[in-house]
């Protein structure tokens, strides 16, 4: 592949311009700066880079339908940009997914501008957008709504607010999502000439959470003389697990209104996974047992009923919470920092309180507690 010398690369007059403000920038006199200052350019520096990775994401838009990589021994545009442009894979993406998605965010290219959000925010809302525009299930993309939670929120926690809002917008498409990682789990297991074993894999959100929620009990130090690595501790986690045989405990927390499959509820969040969709909230609450959650106006617990087992032969808790829907603004609130819940209750796990019940109507009174619950 030859690098680097794509057609037209001598840099236009405006690019030279750029180029050379870049060079004296910084070349600047550095030294005796107060905190103050640097804190204020930090700032404005970062705003700078973001307008310029808008410019670099509308020009990979437009590399994108060319065929410049072709001719040039690539096997995409992003593999090019990738090796031209120094990016990673999934960097040389997201620039040529929001450069795709710039005429459907006018608000949000606005808002980046005026330094309201970050390209990391547009990052986000690009790629909901993308996908919500190409479903044929989704209701519709809401900008300006998911452009309010982008101002008020860190782009860690708004990524979170976006696999919420595409929940809320194509219940359907999300589980089908979901749906087909399960269908790419794979696992191998290679042993090498010393006899021990290279593990590799891929697990869907749900199972690789379970498999985390088993291991990270086991992977704790034993105390001040446990030096071992973390990664030692995993596998060493790992072998005891399988010796043990023990099932994972998994905690699921869902409003009522997606538990019951409502249209608009937002996703469930469980731990150490992205948040799943209303069905797969509903296979796991087959075998479970259920705890209500009442949240007050700051989003704290205020209250919560006990336990309530339905068919428990899997170590699984759902906990169903109320007060999310707020009905005068018609909006969602999820009560969280970037990836933690505030402090509440954790239910003790059921455990193979009776037979397995059918699942249609272990469905069923999953269905029933969850209207007892409302009522």
């Amino acid at each position: 592949m030859e690098l680097g010398s794509g057609e037209g690369a001598a840099p236009s007059a405006e690019m030279e311009a750029l180029l050379a403000a870049i060079d004296r920038f910084c070349e600047r006199r550095k030294e005796g700066r107060a905190d103050g200052e640097v804190a204020a350019e930090l700032i404005h520096l970062r705003h700078g880079c973001d307008r310029l990775e808008l410019e670099f994401s509308d020009s990979a838009a437009v590399f994108a339908t060319t065929d410049v990589f072709d001719r040039q021994g690539s096997t995409s545009p992003i593999d090019w940009i990738r090796h031209n442009c120094h990016l990673t894979g999934p960097a040389a993406a997201a620039r040529v997914d929001v450069g795709n998605n710039l005429d459907r965010l006018p608000q949000s290219v606005a808002a980046l501008e005026a330094r309201e959000i970050g390209f990391a925010h547009l990052t986000a809302m690009a790629r909901t957008a993308d996908v919500l525009y190409n479903s044929e299930t989704a209701a519709g993309f809401d900008e300006a709504a998911l452009l309010v939670k982008a101002r008020e929120n860190s782009p860690g926690k708004f990524y979170y607010i976006c696999r919420h809002a595409r929940h809320a917008a194509d219940p359907n498409g999300y589980a089908g999502e979901q749906a087909e990682q399960v269908e790419n789990r794979s696992l191998s297991l290679s042993m090498w000439e010393d006899g021990t074993y290279a593990i590799s894999g891929v697990l869907d959100t749900v199972g690789g959470a379970a498999l985390r929620s088993a291991l990270e009990p086991l992977a704790r130090r034993k105390g001040a003389h446990d030096h071992r690595d973390r990664k030692r501790r995993m596998g060493d986690a790992l072998v005891e697990f399988v010796e043990r045989a023990q099932p994972a405990r998994l905690q699921v927390t869902t409003s009522l209104e997606t538990l019951l499959g409502l249209s608009g509820a937002p996703a469930a969040e469980m731990d150490f996974s992205l948040p799943i969709s209303s069905q797969t909230v509903e296979r796991l609450a087959c075998d479970c047992s259920l705890t209500r959650i009442l949240l007050g106006s700051e989003s704290m617990v205020i209250g919560f009923t006990a336990e309530a087992p339905i068919s428990t032969t899997w170590c699984c808790s759902v906990i169903a919470t109320t007060g999310w829907f707020t009905k005068a603004s018609g909006s969602w609130c999820w009560p969280r920092t970037d990836r933690c819940w505030p402090s509440r209750p954790r239910p003790a796990s059921g455990r193979a309180l009776g037979h397995r019940a059918p699942m249609r109507r272990r469905k069923s009174s999953v269905k029933s507690s969850c209207r007892s619950l409302i009522e």
